[in-house]
């Protein structure tokens, strides 16, 4: 504080001193009002603060008023809407807040219990009154979420459940693999000759992943060079096999787990579709509307998850039929590891390929740049014979000449 503008004021020599106040008149003219005298003027907003009921939380009040300025609609429009299951009218970022923002029971019982001017109470307030019309109003934003997603969501369950199917036929019609896998247990056995293993049926799937770790004496290979080697000298045709598994790659990246999941998602949401249309009934007319546009969805999604759940149980078949092609148990080398092992293996295998083609291309052009140095210096040598040949033909000429 030393040699502030603080510590200058306490200096009694200081001749800057602030006045003296009148501390009444200060008084009387800015100590807050009581509550008796707020209420005694009458007029203004300020006067709803006191007005509002009790216990509706002042930050979930805030965030509700926020939140429903996203709603353009006026409140009686976003009511019908919600009834109307009208997803024109609100997207699902907009009923996910809705439920977000439902009355709680403790919510509603305090506006029951209120017993001011309506009017004077807030927006977030007027909000869940509006709410508190509908009968299970958080079921049916719940039921009118799941309607606008359904679609999208049968949609994407429909093609991964197609892309698995398609991965697995895929896999199992290659010829192509299926005659790389053959060459690769032949291999296997070649170098496994004479001991127990020289002589096996097949191989576990994930040595296909050991290939690039098995290098050759001169370590200048691996044995899946040397597998794209002799391919290419013998087979040239199987280079290009992961042209057979268009869908490998999409559908190693989905889990059955997570499709297993979605599938009881879908379930359970029509399950309460139900439940709600069901107890719409005692509703009265405000929900007759309701009841008319959620049957329809119902014959309609029905119908889809049926269909659905035939293709799931399909696919689950399927995806195990996989392993077993490989001779694998599905329990413990599922879909899921039997498809990223072949992945693995693809982009492998075509890394091999390509670098043992640079490999090919560099050593021809170092064959044909050695060659060429050696045409040169034949050329310059033939030259020079050329020149000595010629010297002994004219001392020959010469020495005739002298005769």
């Amino acid at each position: 504080m030393q040699g502030s503008l603080w510590a200058d004021t306490q200096n009694k020599e200081n001749t800057s001193r602030a006045p003296e106040i009148d501390i009444t008149e200060l008084e009387n003219l800015f100590s807050v009002a009581s509550a008796t005298d707020g209420t005694s003027k009458g007029g203004g907003r300020r006067g709803s603060k006191i007005n509002k009921p009790e216990k509706i939380d002042l930050r979930r009040a805030y965030n509700c008023e926020i939140m429903l300025t996203k709603i353009k609609i006026p409140l009686p429009d976003m009511l019908n809407a919600i009834l109307a299951l009208d997803s024109s009218a609100l997207d699902i970022d907009q009923v996910e807040n809705l439920i977000k923002f439902c009355p709680t029971k403790e919510e509603m019982e305090t506006l029951r219990n209120y017993n001011g001017d309506k009017g004077m109470l807030g927006k977030c307030e007027q909000f869940f009154l509006e709410l508190m019309k509908v009968p299970r109003v958080e079921s049916k934003l719940r039921v009118f979420s799941f309607t606008i997603t359904f679609s999208n969501q049968v949609k994407d369950l429909r093609s991964n459940l197609s892309t698995i199917n398609d991965a697995t036929r895929e896999v199992k019609e290659s010829a192509k693999l299926r005659q790389i896998m053959q060459t690769i247990l032949t291999l296997g056995n070649a170098l496994n000759q004479g001991t127990a293993r020289g002589s096996a049926v097949g191989f576990k799937l994930d040595s296909l992943l050991k290939l690039s770790d098995t290098r050759a004496r001169n370590n200048k290979m691996t044995l899946m060079h040397y597998l794209c080697k002799l391919l290419a000298e013998k087979m040239p045709e199987l280079l290009d096999f992961d042209k057979d598994l268009l869908h490998l790659e999409a559908a190693s990246k989905i889990q059955l787990k997570s499709l297993a999941e979605e599938m009881q998602a879908v379930s359970k949401g029509l399950e309460k579709v139900e439940q709600e249309l069901t107890a719409s009934d005692n509703d009265g007319t405000i929900s007759s509307g309701f009841q008319k546009v959620l049957k329809n969805f119902l014959d309609t999604a029905e119908a889809e998850v049926k269909s659905l759940t035939t293709l799931y149980i399909e696919v689950g078949r399927s995806a195990d039929s996989l392993s077993l092609y490989f001779g694998e148990d599905p329990a413990r080398c599922p879909f899921e590891q039997v498809t990223q092992i072949l992945v693995v293996f693809m982009k492998m295998f075509k890394k091999s390929r390509d670098e043992n083609e640079q490999a090919a291309d560099a050593e021809k052009k170092k064959l044909e740049k050695e060659a060429l140095k050696e045409q040169v210096a034949a050329s310059s040598s033939g030259k020079k014979g050329v020149g000595d040949g010629d010297r002994v033909k004219l001392n020959f000429l010469n020495q005739l000449h002298a005769v």
